[in-house]
């Protein structure tokens, strides 16, 4: 009896929107505003980097992506083009990342719904959000992208109008007067906490822009990986200055940067300043699809890399196992298990601090998985330019391996500010032994085998 297989079901159109729901979550439209709080109007540089590095990385498993599209892709490239003991590592990180993550979304919309609907409180949002993202992700993975499709479309659309609206305050068509650069350059100048600031808050900016890589992920379940593939990541790099910078620019554009924090969301509390309260509200409807889009697609991706983990023989062979729907349906339950266990952990603390440390644990995990993705285009580049076997490739990492060098040697830099950090630095702590810990266990694990198997044919060769 032949085993199920994954569906190429999702479509051109729901890749294109899959990666860019992975990074516009509700932490976009709340994480905002601690990056304002912390970085000012400088804020835009390190959105600008942050930008950067995420086109380094989207090109690297382009390349990667297309040559081998296979579901959970880059836990398997870092374990064919770095190391088996490498990938189980960051593959259990990745899903932890994603586990800390889809929660801190749900905590995120719980925060901005809570002050939209003050009768019901911040736990009481965060687990109808997780009822609503439970629901969506045992259906087919038809029904994930276009239930993604939709939702993401929703997000961008609210930052079309957010971005046409803050335009028109800053010319005084909306206010009555021209506000121009007075509110970005007033309030201590452009970097009033000093330019390292930047550096301070790109684990959070990470964080923001993960999800990206979402789409190698979904290599394995997609038609035509070699032209969907390359035009999603051509999407993903300029829709990422449409909505990210223009609207993250003309935000701090209109609301002093020190009016900005976790309390709520800085794009509707721009637009409460100018008397558009109506407006604001809108915007927490588009922090609940936000929400449940995020997560949505965390859940695909945590669910995804446990299932190559379980292939690989790195986890427990049952979450390998596909439904008659072609979905790792053991994987994505034990993903939803995680992401519960956290929302009941964050019932005993609902600080903002709460909020900001999932953040950066994810920013950390997040961040390894990332450049395994940039170490792994390196070694396989390199392994076909050995066997002189690099006009074969489809589509081919430009610049290498210049670009493939920054992206990985940036965001080592980006963890080590970590370390100088005090509200990031616990972060780093928690982060590594969820890298380190698998990795020994593998190792472990390998040479117990190996030592069992030399053993046995030591005792075959005496008889």
């Amino acid at each position: 009896m032949n085993e199920p297989t994954m569906h190429r079901s999702l479509k051109n159109r729901h890749l294109q929107l899959i990666s860019l729901g992975g990074i516009i979550g509700s932490g976009y439209f709340l994480g905002t505003g601690y990056i304002l709080e912390k970085a000012g109007p400088a804020s835009i540089l390190a959105y600008l980097l942050g930008g950067l590095i995420v086109f380094c990385v989207m090109l690297c498993l382009a390349e990667l992506a297309v040559a081998k599209p296979i579901s959970g892709s880059f836990v398997n490239y870092a374990n064919d083009y770095i190391s088996p003991t490498w990938a189980c590592g960051v593959g259990w990180a990745y899903w932890l990342n994603w586990i800390a993550y889809v929660p801190s979304e749900m905590i995120a919309a719980g925060i901005i719904m809570h002050n939209f609907i003050p009768q019901i409180g911040q736990v009481s949002w965060a687990i109808i959000f997780g009822l609503l993202i439970t629901s969506i992700n045992i259906f087919s993975v038809g029904k994930f992208g276009e239930s993604e499709f939709w939702l993401a479309l929703i997000k961008i659309i609210a930052l079309v109008i957010f971005s046409c609206t803050a335009l028109a305050i800053c010319l005084g068509i909306i206010g009555g007067h021209y506000i121009g650069t007075s509110i970005l350059l007033d309030n201590g100048g452009f970097a009033p906490n000093g330019y390292w600031s930047i550096l301070i808050t790109m684990v959070i900016i990470l964080v923001n822009f993960q999800g990206s890589e979402i789409i190698g992920l979904a290599a394995g379940e997609c038609k035509e990986p070699e032209k969907s593939i390359p035009i999603a990541v051509r999407n993903v790099s300029w829709r990422i200055i449409a909505l990210y910078i223009i609207p993250v620019s003309l935000l701090i554009s209109i609301l002093p940067w020190n009016h900005a924090g976790l309390t709520e969301s800085p794009f509707a509390a721009a637009l409460r300043e100018y008397g558009l309260n109506q407006l604001a509200s809108f915007f927490a409807f588009v922090v609940l699809t936000a929400a449940i889009s995020c997560s949505n697609s965390g859940l695909y991706g945590s669910g995804r890399a446990l299932q190559a983990l379980a292939k690989l023989n790195m986890a427990p062979k049952w979450l390998g196992r596909l439904n008659h729907h072609g979905m790792p349906q053991n994987s994505i339950f034990v993903s939803i298990i995680g992401c519960w266990l956290i929302i009941l952990l964050y019932t005993y603390d609902t600080s903002s601090l709460a909020y900001t440390y999932l953040l950066a644990v994810s920013g950390f995990t997040g961040a390894m998985a990332w450049i395994s993705i940039c170490w792994s285009q390196y070694n396989f580049r390199c392994r076909l330019k050995k066997a002189n076997l690099v006009h074969t490739l489809k589509y081919k990492t430009p610049f290498f391996p210049y670009l493939t060098l920054f992206g990985i040697w940036i965001q080592v830099l980006c963890l080590i500010v970590m370390l100088f950090t005090s509200d990031l630095r616990s972060a780093l702590y928690t982060g590594l032994p969820m890298m380190i810990i698998p990795m020994i266990w593998h190792k472990l694990r390998h040479s117990k085998k190996n030592s069992s198997i030399n053993n046995n044919t030591a005792k075959q060769t005496f008889h």
